[in-house]
């Protein structure tokens, strides 16, 4: 059940930290537009991201002991700083590729079991005993579908599951559309078939000064949007978001009635408008839920502040125009 017990009010929380962003002018690369965000708030680092901590030997993610459970794994941080794990993030290998569920700040010298999703629905045989982090994540209209489904599982039940076969069915039209093809039903498979096109939206598209993050927008209409407190963060992050949001925009499928673009300030500023249900977070911190007629998104907050916030347009600029299929077998 959503708590109250909250420093300052959520809302306030949330829209003291949106209306500390400033909106940059637009950069196009193809049918991608990115919108830069840059703070005034900016602080130092005081966690480190996942990816970094995994490079140091600091960090580990592995299954749930020999057998495994597919919506949970296990994460050690023996850092001396929390560890950062960000919505979407993939982790390849182990028994099964999974994504994670929601944002999460791993307390330092900690275990934690954190909520994931499949996205290899062929495999479940082990290729090594940790996961690695992919240099992408999961791709924006899935993270769309995925935080809506999470809010619904916090708000029945309290729990942050993922509707794992409607996750199944959309990587399958998505991977048919982009003419990918896996042996084991892996996303990876569509990352890599457009290696060449994402790595060209990484290469152009460079952080700037105080930058946190970034409204994207899709042939027209807002996608979605990414920003965290700090630049650091969204320098090590941003080609992981780049790949997800670039997917999309190579997927012809991808489109809606939301937002256009030229309304990256009204979206900015939908969250204030809605309501917001303030839940325990898996780690450190308190997850802020919200969606409206306009908006569906999710932020991770500490007594420090806001550390990440995601959002997307509610009614479909990035969600397929596609019929459902029936479950993957397993």
């Amino acid at each position: 059940m959503p708590t109250n017990d909250f420093p300052i009010a959520p809302a306030a929380s949330l829209t003291s930290f949106l209306a500390s962003l400033d909106l940059g002018g637009p950069t196009v690369v193809d049918d991608l537009t990115v919108f830069p965000l840059m703070s005034r708030l900016t602080e130092t680092a005081w966690y480190d991201t996942l990816s970094d901590g995994v490079a140091a030997g600091r960090a580990r993610v592995t299954e749930i002991g020999d057998a495994g459970t597919v919506p949970e794994l296990r994460v050690v941080n023996d850092g001396e700083r929390p560890l950062l794990i960000v919505d979407g993030e993939e982790l390849v290998g182990a028994k099964q590729n999974r994504v994670v569920n929601l944002t999460i700040l791993v307390p330092a010298k900690t275990t934690l079991t954190i909520p994931v999703s499949c996205v290899e629905a062929g495999r479940w045989r082990s290729v090594g005993s940790e996961f690695v982090p992919a240099d992408r994540a999961y791709h924006a209209s899935g993270r769309h579908d995925k935080m809506e489904q999470v809010t619904a599982s916090l708000r029945s039940s309290a729990t942050r599951r993922s509707d794992q076969g409607a996750i199944w069915q959309e990587i399958a039209a998505k991977s048919a559309r982009l003419g990918a093809r896996s042996d084991t039903s892996a996303a990876a498979a569509m990352f890599e078939q457009r290696r060449a096109s994402l790595d060209r939206f990484v290469g152009t598209l460079q952080p700037i000064e105080r930058q946190v993050g970034a409204v994207f927008a899709i042939r027209g209409h807002i996608a979605g949007l990414d920003a965290f407190d700090q630049p650091a963060t969204w320098r090590r992050l941003m080609p992981k978001l780049l790949r997800s949001y670039g997917l999309d925009s190579l997927d012809s499928a991808v489109g809606g009635d939301g937002f256009s673009t030229p309304e990256p300030a009204r979206f900015l500023k939908s969250a204030s408008a809605t309501k917001v249900d303030v839940f325990p977070a898996v780690g450190l911190g308190q997850d802020l839920r919200f969606d409206g007629a306009d908006i569906v998104g999710g932020a991770l907050s500490t007594d420090r502040g806001i550390v990440h916030v995601a959002m997307f347009p509610a009614r479909g600029p990035v969600r397929p125009r596609t019929s459902r299929r029936d479950q993957p077998s397993r």
